[in-house]
């Protein structure tokens, strides 16, 4: 999730293992003659850490945003809402965020526009001594319409996402992924409308999840420390983990979370 494609291409055909420490060379600025022709006709999806920053970087609030620039679906393997970035009405089909002369949010634009043209693909390591480590892989993704590859110094995959900023992307993204690993696609029916619609709010619509903890009976229900509540109150990624741990409570009936002892009598 979160990659990005075209009608008719075959990613699977345009992706180069980058071993460890190998480099390659790689720029994107007005001069490249591809310019820009990336942002065009792209089957985008969304993660909900790129709702986040899209939303507040462009100072609207998540159902406007979702309702102005999106386009809402059942991932067809997942069975789970999904969101991706509506294509503008034209000809070529363009980004709705892209100009001549560039990328107009450029500094919250998806986390896959940013690690472009690298891919990364993680998974929490076996270990019983560090069982939260994460072991990456990488590839290079050398789309036919690119000439980027002909620009620019030589990269390590590390150097260019610590260029790209994309250290809380990958974190907040791999939390992402460990929710949806739960769900081994296939294995699961698909959820009923009260469940689907919580887990789209809690995923993509902050301020409505928000207002579902601080403004209900939530607080009164559950034990989540002052400190906890503070941190949701002052942080949309705060907030966003622990739409997760929700998720995987009500959902999943994890023992993430703990009701209140009045509420247990």
């Amino acid at each position: 999730m979160g990659q990005t494609s075209r009608p008719g291409e075959k990613p699977d055909e345009m992706l180069e293992p980058l071993p460890k420490g190998q480099t390659y060379r790689f720029a994107c600025h007005p001069g490249v003659r591809c310019f820009t022709d990336c942002c065009r006709d792209l089957h985008l999806v969304l993660t909900p850490y790129d709702v986040l920053r899209l939303r507040k970087g462009l100072a609207v609030d998540s159902t406007a945003f979702l309702d102005q620039y999106t386009l809402q679906e059942k991932d067809p393997t997942w069975k789970i809402p999904v969101v991706r970035l509506e294509m503008q009405d034209n000809s070529g089909r363009t980004c709705p965020f892209v100009s001549p002369k560039g990328c107009s949010i450029y500094e919250d634009r998806p986390g896959a526009c940013r690690a472009y043209p690298l891919g990364r693909a993680v998974r929490r390591a076996p270990s019983s001594s560090d069982p939260g480590r994460v072991e990456e892989e990488h590839f290079l993704v050398r789309e036919p319409h690119c000439f980027g590859f002909e620009e620019g110094e030589e990269w390590a995959a590390e150097a260019w996402m610590d260029d790209q900023g994309l250290g809380t992307y990958n974190e907040m993204n791999d939390l992402w992924m460990d929710f949806l690993s739960r769900y081994r696609p296939g294995s699961r029916e698909d959820l009923d409308p009260a469940k689907w619609k919580m887990f789209f709010m809690a995923c993509y619509s902050l301020d409505r999840f928000r207002e579902f903890v601080f403004g209900t009976r939530f607080l009164t229900l559950f034990e989540i420390s002052e400190e906890e509540q503070e941190e949701m109150r002052r942080s949309d990624e705060a907030l966003l983990r622990f739409a997760y741990t929700w998720l995987a409570y009500s959902l999943f009936g994890d023992p993430v979370l703990k009701l209140r002892e009045t509420q247990q009598a």
